[in-house]
């Protein structure tokens, strides 16, 4: 899994994020949504879990890239 992290590229990653994971702008991104739902205790619904997912999965697997590239660079 970690090899298929490593070979996708940084910046598609980034756009992915960007756009998907903050989808819709306005009034607030999903993700802030879902997540002060998930705080709250009242995420729930399975809609609202798949929200969660669909728009958490970019940030997670940009943040896993990151954690790869500056662990790479310090050997």
């Amino acid at each position: 899994m970690m090899k298929l992290i490593d070979k996708l590229p940084l910046t598609a990653l980034l756009l992915v994020a960007l756009t998907l994971g903050l989808a819709p702008f306005s009034p607030q991104p999903h993700i802030v949504e879902k997540l002060g739902m998930l705080f709250d205790g009242s995420l729930s619904r399975p809609i609202d879990i798949f929200d969660l997912l669909l728009h958490g999965v970019p940030w997670l697997l940009l943040g896993l890239k990151l954690f790869r590239l500056s662990f790479s660079r310090g050997n």
